[in-house]
This record gives C-alpha cells, sequence and structure tokens, in this order.
C-alpha cells in the first residue's frame, strides 16, 4: 500500500469526513435551530390530515418547528381547519357512515354548514389510499382555536418548546362569497383569531390567493405572510403581483433551483418549498441552501440530519 493511499484512508475515515466542506456546512443546515421542518397538516403521511392527533403526532419529532394547517370558515363564520372548503370524497363520510361521493362535494361545502353540522363527519376513518402508512382513526374537522389550545396544552405538559403555526388561507376567486368569504373578511377573521390567541408572533399566514395576503399585510404589517407558488411566473413576477416582499417565498419544491434560491435571499426572504416526502430530495434541496421543508413524513427528517 503506498503512502499516498495511507494518507487518504486516514482523511476519509479519520475524525472528518470527505464530504466536501461547503457540502458538509449546507447540510448542517438541517441541523441549525434556525431551520424551519415543518410538519404538513400535522404528519400527513401517518395521521388523518389536518386534525388534532396528526399535529399532536408531528410534535413527537423534535425536529418540527412548525405545524402547517389550512383554514377554510363554516356558516357560522368560524375558522375550521381543512384542506379543502368541503367534504372531500376521498376521506370523509356522512354522519351515518356513508362516504362521502364526489357528486355531492358542490353540496357539502362548509361555507354552508354551521360548526356544529361539519364536526358530524368524520374525515380520517377510511384512511387516504395516497399515504398506505397512514393510520386511519375516527377524526372530525377541527376548529383552529381548538387546534392550538391543545397542541400547546400538549407541548406544555411535555416540556416541549412550543411550535409556530404556518397558516393557509384556502382562497381563490372562483370562491369569492361560495366557497369562502370575501378576502377582506377571511384575513379579517384569522388576523383577529391570531390576535385573539396570543400567537401573531409566532405564526405566518401563507396563501396562493395574494388578495388575502394583501389585506393582510395592510391590517396587520407586522405579521409574517408567505406567498405559495406552483406557477412557472418567477419569483419578480410573482412578487409584482403580490404588490410587497413577504418574509417567505414558498414555491413547489421541484422549482426549486440555485438560481431561485439566491434570487429568493438577494430580496430578503426564506425559501421554504413545499411537499418533500423523500430524503434524497430533502437533502439536494438542503444543499442548494432552503430555509426549511414541509412534509408529510415527520419521521423521515432523522435520517437526512445523520
Amino acid at each position: 500500500m503506498s503512502r499516498i493511499y495511507v494518507i487518504l484512508l486516514v482523511l476519509c475515515f479519520g475524525a472528518y469526513s470527505c464530504t466536501p466542506p461547503q457540502t458538509q456546512d449546507k447540510m448542517d443546515r438541517a441541523t441549525a435551530k434556525s431551520f424551519d421542518w415543518q410538519g404538513h397538516r400535522g404528519a400527513r403521511g401517518l395521521l388523518p390530515e389536518n386534525t388534532v392527533p396528526s399535529f399532536i403526532k408531528a410534535l413527537e419529532y423534535p425536529q418540527v418547528a412548525t405545524l402547517e394547517l389550512d383554514l377554510a370558515v363554516s356558516q357560522d363564520s368560524l375558522l375550521v381547519v381543512s384542506h379543502e372548503p368541503w367534504m372531500s370524497h376521498h376521506i370523509c363520510s356522512h354522519p351515518d357512515g356513508r362516504p362521502v361521493e364526489a357528486a355531492e362535494e358542490d353540496s357539502l361545502l362548509l361555507f354552508g354548514m354551521p360548526y356544529e353540522v361539519i364536526q358530524g363527519y368524520d374525515c380520517g376513518l377510511r384512511g387516504n389510499e395516497r399515504f398506505p402508512q397512514q393510520v386511519p382513526m375516527a377524526v372530525y374537522k377541527p376548529l383552529f382555536r381548538d387546534v392550538v389550545r391543545q397542541v400547546d396544552n400538549y407541548c406544555k405538559e411535555k416540556q416541549r418548546p412550543l411550535p409556530r403555526f404556518n397558516i393557509e388561507i384556502k382562497h381563490a376567486p372562483a370562491y369569492d362569497g361560495v366557497k369562502a368569504p370575501a378576502p377582506y373578511t377571511f384575513a379579517q377573521l384569522v388576523a383577529a383569531e391570531l390576535k385573539a390567541l396570543g400567537i401573531e408572533g409566532r405564526s405566518c399566514v401563507q396563501s396562493f390567493d395574494v388578495r388575502p395576503l394583501q389585506h393582510l399585510h395592510k391590517m396587520s404589517p407586522g405579521q409574517t405572510t408567505a406567498l405559495l407558488v406552483e406557477n412557472p411566473n418567477g419569483v419578480a413576477v410573482n412578487l409584482e403581483a403580490l404588490g410587497y416582499t413577504p418574509e417567505i417565498y414558498s414555491p413547489y419544491y421541484k422549482m426549486v433551483t440555485a438560481g431561485v434560491v439566491e434570487e429568493v435571499h438577494q430580496r430578503g426572504m426564506k425559501l421554504i418549498p413545499w411537499t418533500v416526502n423523500d430524503t434524497v430530495t430533502m437533502k439536494a434541496l438542503i444543499q442548494l441552501g432552503v430555509d426549511g421543508i414541509i412534509t408529510d413524513y415527520p419521521n423521515l427528517i432523522a435520517e437526512v440530519e445523520e
């Protein structure tokens, strides 16, 4: 064995790894306190989405700093945690146990139902065919205020740091007055609830629809916001449509490139992509310099940090 080969072996398997310094520095970001690991809809890959058990499950993983969730509005103007502003035929069942049919969704809008009625529908016992690891259980769509209170109580009992909340306003122009209140009204409801719960400082409000974000930014200029993006228009065009620079830019993960990361950081924003469910992609994004990752599988985080 040559002397040079021995030196190489020592360098590779001694106290330091052969990972290039720049790559290692970027991978170290994943374990830094500032890196924002977010549980998507709680821990959708493991338990029914957007439910109290799912959020509690996500918090079993100490790396999770933020709980991502979606908001709809009931007929009685209550903020309901739900990805769709209707009862989804994929996961929900009528109070009598009958699965919701696709043709029924337009007649089962949350905005047209008082919360007492919404609470009678199960959205977890059927499981989710897209997530075979998800454990089915009987659960209903909770109120946002109840999620916050139960999550905070859990953290205090477990002496765990309180999480941040990444709250999506589910809105689109076609929803106006039909599937959701007007954007201004929706933003008002969210701002008032955050204040009532005392969590403005540990919450972010995000949306694909720029209108509720614009209203919220005007009424609560200190509130952290994030622009959700799934279009190919580019950072500059999307920010021009929004009309201000939010704290966070949150694109679909396949749209993230080194150039996008650089531009987002140059504009003073953090970049947190959605929704990343495999460790290879997570590591690649971390190497590109993202500031956080939203995932359905918080149980995978430990593998990324190894």
